[in-house]
């Protein structure tokens, strides 16, 4: 038993020499050049992918769907978001942005998905500048704050508006995006 105990502590201190001399040592991860923004776009990727999906898989003649009177139609949500989209992104490109008025004035879901896809397009180029050029001062309503405020103000607020359309979605009976299966992963060795 002695042995058997002497000869597991032996392999267990040798483990790690000898691990060294058959794995070369990995060199340090390069740092992101721009952690920050480099993250949020991860989280805005994935929002604005499940948005845009979401609602271009409510069918037609549920955009006039609204749960109660007194809140905005499915249709309402997606040309909100496009405005409200193209509202935050200007200040953040030290641009004047589109106005498109799309919760006013289109009708047509293939309208509304089309303003929501250019108004992403259109945040896409916010989500491009590095972490230096988003610490720039910038107002918003009327506030003082930095564009990386900004940038994560129309995270959120998309999230919360996806939420809105998620409801929409299942009191109509369909499966939003961010809830569908996902593919299986491959088997190994095939």
């Amino acid at each position: 038993m002695k042995r058997t105990v002497l000869a597991l502590l032996l392999c267990a201190a040798a483990s790690p020499i000898l691990a060294q001399e058959k794995l070369p040592a990995a060199a340090p991860a390069a740092p992101a050049s721009d952690p920050a923004m480099t993250g949020l776009k991860v989280a805005w990727n994935r929002v604005k992918d499940i948005t845009v999906r979401a609602a271009k898989k409510m069918p037609e003649e549920s955009y006039g769907f609204q749960a109660t009177p007194e809140v905005k139609t499915f249709g309402q949500f997606v040309g909100h978001l496009a405005d409200s989209t193209y509202m935050m992104a200007g200040p953040v490109l030290g641009e004047t942005p589109p106005a498109p008025e799309a919760e006013k004035t289109k009708k047509s879901k293939a309208e509304l998905v089309a303003a929501l896809e250019d108004s992403f397009a259109y945040m896409d180029r916010a989500f491009a500048l590095g972490d230096a050029a988003v610490a720039a001062p910038v107002k918003l309503f009327g506030m003082d704050t930095n564009k990386f405020a900004v940038v994560g103000l129309a995270i959120g607020h998309t999230w919360e508006h996806y939420g809105n359309m998620v409801t929409y979605m299942r009191m109509k009976g369909i499966v939003p995006p961010s809830s569908e299966p996902r593919p299986a992963a491959p088997s190994p060795g095939k």
